[in-house]
């Protein structure tokens, strides 16, 4: 059914906690797996700014998808972070987003403006969220 997962990562809790379930799915559904990270201009989170935290990062990520049996393709790209999630899921022809959520609730002050929000309402396929 999942032919092509894209997991977009950050270095958040909520990411790591949601790759089990994209190991599950991945294996389930005998897909095709893309780890994707966003250099983010101007980020507040300068570990997320810089290129060599993001390479360590999907580094890390793939040698644990990796000790799994899972091979995984890597993708870093630049910019904001929804609408380049967006834009590779189209690119790669995704049939799912898996993404963690930073943990900010529906009713929170700037949720409007959270990324996982904003790939949900621009996503060119389903998102599955993980909490």
């Amino acid at each position: 059914m999942f032919k092509t997962i894209l997991f977009p990562i950050d270095r958040s809790r909520e990411s790591r906690e949601a790759a089990n379930l994209v190991a599950e799915l991945v294996q389930q559904h005998k897909s095709r797996l893309i780890i994707l990270s966003v250099v983010e201009d101007g980020s507040e989170d300068l570990a997320m700014a810089s290129v060599n935290a993001v390479d360590e990062l999907l580094k890390g990520a793939n040698e644990l998808f990796s000790q799994q049996g899972i091979k995984a393709e890597t993708v870093e790209r630049q910019g904001k972070p929804a609408f380049t999630i967006c834009d590779v899921a189209d690119e790669m022809g995704a049939d799912l987003i898996v993404m963690g959520s930073r943990g900010l609730g529906l009713t929170g002050e700037g949720a409007q403006d959270s990324v996982t929000n904003r790939v949900i309402s621009l996503s060119p396929c389903p998102v599955l969220v993980v909490p």
